[in-house]
């Protein structure tokens, strides 16, 4: 691999390659060639899989988990009244309460992401503009130190960053005459957000990521919805199946069956660890956490009872 691309480290032949477009590029080459080697634009990883974006993903998890537990402890420990009627109705009011609380808090954390971020964004592009060279390519040289970079690579990185941020600072909108125009033009300047000095001491040093307007309701409808789909899973038996007994029987059943399948699903899309030892430990350890919470729950529930 190594002596079939010694020709792109010679400035010359880099340069003839490119003046000459009828010569075929290097991975054209690789490919036209019977010898055994792998163009780089072929080298594909072993796991293929698409994965959900993790911020959807954590809003399912934290929305499903809660409603796979939560709504089966209060119908399960209701189910002592012995009317199937009342557990339906408790349950449902759980349901809706519980969605719609789930929903505002999952506004109000990413509500807080948002303002944390611009705020320190803020904080640190003054920061930026008032401090000394030095002093910045030391901030920048403690962030890339571990990455092995330092000395003068550090400082015009530093001072490259710097004068595009100070560019972005002077840059003045432009006049808007149409409806396109201002939309490009807002466009033009989210991107500009992006560039400089600030974003990178935000993403690298501090993994800071900038969040959405649209965040906030995504993650609101994601974790509500998720929380009444998950607390309607537990709830369906004792709808359909009048004796309380049997209801929780297949409540329990059922619980534990979604409980599995949501810990494969899980483990598939989200990056965990495939193959038989993979799906069976993401479906048992979510059966088991998900079973832990359940069961104590109810057991504190029976337990109220008990005593009154």
């Amino acid at each position: 691999m190594t002596d079939s691309y010694q020709s792109q480290s010679s400035p010359s032949s880099s340069s003839s390659l490119h003046d000459d477009p009828s010569r075929p590029t290097e991975c054209e080459a690789h490919k036209n060639s019977n010898a055994r080697r792998i163009c780089c634009r072929d080298l594909k990883p072993k796991d293929q899989r698409t994965l959900i974006d993790p911020d959807l993903a954590r809003d399912c998890i934290v929305g499903l988990s809660d409603g796979l537990t939560v709504p089966f402890a209060l119908t399960a420990g209701l189910s002592g009244v012995g009317s199937s009627r009342l557990v339906v109705i408790a349950g449902l009011a759980e349901l809706v309460s519980g969605a719609i609380s789930m929903g505002v808090g999952g506004y109000l954390s990413a509500q807080a992401e948002m303002t944390h971020y611009k705020f320190t964004e803020t904080a640190t592009r003054e920061r930026v503009s008032r401090s000394c060279q030095a002093e910045l390519s030391r901030e920048v040289e403690s962030i890339l130190g571990s990455y092995g970079l330092k000395g003068q690579i550090v400082e015009d990185l530093t001072r490259e960053l710097k004068s595009v941020e100070q560019q972005r600072g002077r840059s003045l909108p432009l006049p808007v005459s149409s409806s396109s125009s201002s939309s490009s033009t807002a466009h033009d300047r989210d991107d500009d957000d992006e560039r400089g000095l600030t974003p990178f001491i935000l993403r690298v040093g501090s993994g800071l990521e900038p969040i959405s307007s649209s965040r906030l309701y995504i993650s609101a409808l994601t974790i509500g919805i998720s929380y009444f789909l998950g607390g309607a899973i537990p709830l369906l038996p004792y709808v359909f199946i009048p004796e309380v007994g049997k209801a929780l029987t297949v409540s329990v059943i059922v619980t534990g069956v979604i409980l599995l399948i949501f810990g494969l699903v899980k483990q598939r899309y989200t990056g965990g660890q495939v193959g038989t030892k993979g799906y069976i430990w993401g479906a048992v350890s979510t059966l088991g956490v998900g079973g832990l919470a359940a069961g104590a729950s109810w057991g504190i529930v029976r337990a109220l009872e008990g005593h009154q």
